[in-house]
């Protein structure tokens, strides 16, 4: 084993992919004196109505607005619930709290973080109203048993795609089949628009409410006012929030999305060599696949860190990777044992083992089109490395 050599720079564990045509359309936009939600948006918009099929696409400032927007146009009431998986971003549980209902968390896989049907299944009420599944990581949730138990039990499906943008489930396109899916263009994601997110609603009566839930429940946005034509009188339908994308934003979108495959191309080089690097360093242990057919998109790849095999905690061990100029990220710790929920509804140890387990041991590696193979060995070796240095004995 050759003698660990540190990097001489710092590897950040995400960094987003902007060239020169997302920059001349973002000056192009800041020329033409119209930055706010305008025809821009629009042609985003469409870019994904045409590329998913969609009925409908619904530009937002972020997915937890569309999220929010979803579960408001829901009319959820103080006693209804609303099932979650728990290793999930807060914001997936935070806009059930938001809208007024109440969490209910269930558990994960431990192989892959994603939603476990059957642990979902056991905790549907009469309250129940809908059903958050994540496809975690870039990897699709079994949507064919989530779907089957909504319709025997009479829930709603609401997506979080935030992470898959790109991901197939069967052959199908997260976004071509479902009723409601909520994607992210946070810049960690596979595409980015700086921030932003989009709604995907097979209904179109649903999906008119959400257009004026994200811009102040108005008949107008701004565009439809001011544009040559336009009239600016308005009325107010219903109180609504500000989860509007603008065309900064979008500008970025209009080319990220065609570099999308190329983007998890890319990704997908980089998940491989990792699994080849990693696959004889103890101690470190890559989520797993699921087994019915699927596309990854590798929005993440996450390692568990076997506890019993180093003598360090998981925060400690991601400490020891930033010394030595290595990045990583946190997706996630379990949200029922964070201080708010915990409080909320009085979870304790081992409610959800396989979540609890998984949110104590994860961590991200970096991954982006921008590494390099080199770069992927620096982080091999690190870990390699280190489990070496702080090996239990």
């Amino acid at each position: 084993m050759p003698e660990f050599k540190m990097r001489e720079s710092f590897l950040p564990f995400s960094k987003p992919v902007i060239e020169e045509d997302e920059i001349a359309e973002v000056v192009e936009s800041l020329r033409s004196g119209w930055i706010t939600t305008g025809p821009k948006v629009q042609r985003f918009e469409k870019m994904f109505v045409d590329r998913l099929g969609a009925k409908n696409a619904i530009a937002v400032n972020s997915a937890t607005g569309g999220l929010h927007i979803v579960l408001h146009a829901l009319g959820l009431k103080p006693e209804d619930e609303v099932i979650v998986p728990s290793l999930t971003w807060a914001s997936t549980a935070n806009v059930v709290e938001l809208a007024g209902a109440k969490t209910v968390f269930c558990d994960v896989s431990r192989s892959t973080g994603n939603i476990d049907v059957e642990d979902a299944k056991r905790r549907i009420t009469k309250q129940t109203r809908a059903i958050i599944p994540v496809h975690y990581t870039g990897q699709p949730a079994d949507m064919d048993a989530v779907y089957a138990l909504a319709k025997e039990r009479g829930i709603v499906v609401i997506e979080d795609a935030a992470h898959a943008v790109g991901t197939k489930y069967k052959g199908r396109e997260i976004g071509t089949f479902g009723d409601i899916v909520v994607f992210s263009f946070h810049p960690i994601k596979n595409i980015t628009t700086g921030e932003g997110g989009m709604v995907i609603a097979r209904d179109d009566a649903f999906a008119d409410r959400l257009r004026l839930l994200r811009f102040h429940g108005v008949s107008k946005d701004a565009w439809k006012r001011y544009e040559k034509g336009g009239v600016p009188q308005f009325e107010v339908i219903e109180p609504g929030y500000k989860y509007n994308m603008l065309d900064l934003q979008a500008a970025l979108g209009l080319h990220q999305l065609p570099k999308l495959e190329r983007f998890i191309g890319r990704r997908t080089e980089i998940a491989e060599l990792y699994g080849k690097l990693l696959a004889d360093v103890p101690g470190i242990d890559p989520l797993g696949f699921e087994d019915y057919e699927n596309k990854h998109a590798w929005h993440l790849y996450i390692v568990a860190l076997d506890l019993a095999k180093v003598k360090l905690t998981r925060n400690e061990f991601m400490q020891k990777l930033q010394e030595i100029n290595i990045g990583t990220g946190l997706h996630f710790p379990a949200l029922h044992t964070q201080e708010y929920y915990r409080g909320r509804y009085h979870h304790k140890r081992g409610d959800l083992p396989n979540a609890e387990y998984l949110g104590e041991r994860i961590m991200s590696l970096p991954l982006h089109p921008l590494l390099s193979d080199e770069d992927v060995h620096d982080v091999a070796n690190a870990l390699r490395h280190l489990v070496q240095k702080h090996a239990c004995p």
